[in-house]
């Protein structure tokens, strides 16, 4: 069995390699340990300033360089739980990446969950495990409010995913959208 240091070293390879997540349970079969040290791990790599994302699909290594000039905009929208996948869908195919889930909840303050959903299939997956593990979405909590942080190439792009979700009567607030400019 190997160290904890060895170990951990192989996990930031692993992720270094992977573009997709890679899951708990698939990190602890390929290191011959639980599940649960492999989340301990994690919390340890975390600790020490690694920036790995929990997602709904598995563990990611954030890369700050990776979104290298592209343009990211926080989209207020509102919908119904049924309507998460033509939302998430309408996002992925105006070219947008959906990076994260954001509700400002009245106790909690803010709450956010990492999606990183880029495609149809990426917005099935999740919908699918939604269902699956009975849950609902983090936006029951403010009653179907919430934020997305979108990514694409151009304003362009986020000006017409902005338009498309407000056709659909998701936008809340168009104009009051931040635009972030990644350095």
């Amino acid at each position: 069995m190997m160290e904890g240091d060895e170990r951990r070293k192989k996990i930031l390879g692993i992720l270094h390699e992977e573009s997709a997540p890679v899951s708990g349970t698939g990190l602890a079969r390929m290191l011959g340990v639980s599940r649960q040290v492999i989340v301990q791990d994690i919390a340890l790599l975390r600790a020490t300033d690694k920036n790995i994302l929990s997602t709904n699909k598995g563990y990611l290594l954030f890369d700050a360089g990776q979104g290298m000039g592209r343009k990211r905009r926080a989209f207020k929208v509102k919908h119904q739980d049924e309507e998460i996948l033509d939302e998430l869908n309408t996002i992925v195919d105006f070219g947008g990446k959906v990076r994260d889930v954001v509700v400002e909840h009245g106790i909690y303050g803010q709450i956010s969950a990492d999606l990183i959903i880029n495609s149809r299939a990426d917005a099935e997956a999740f919908v699918k495990k939604v269902e699956e593990y009975k849950t609902k979405p983090l936006n029951d909590l403010t009653h179907g409010v919430h934020f997305h942080t979108v990514e694409a190439d151009s304003e362009e792009i986020l000006d017409r995913i902005g338009k498309e979700l407000e056709k659909k009567g998701y936008l809340i607030n168009e104009k009051k959208c931040v635009i972030l400019a990644l350095d």
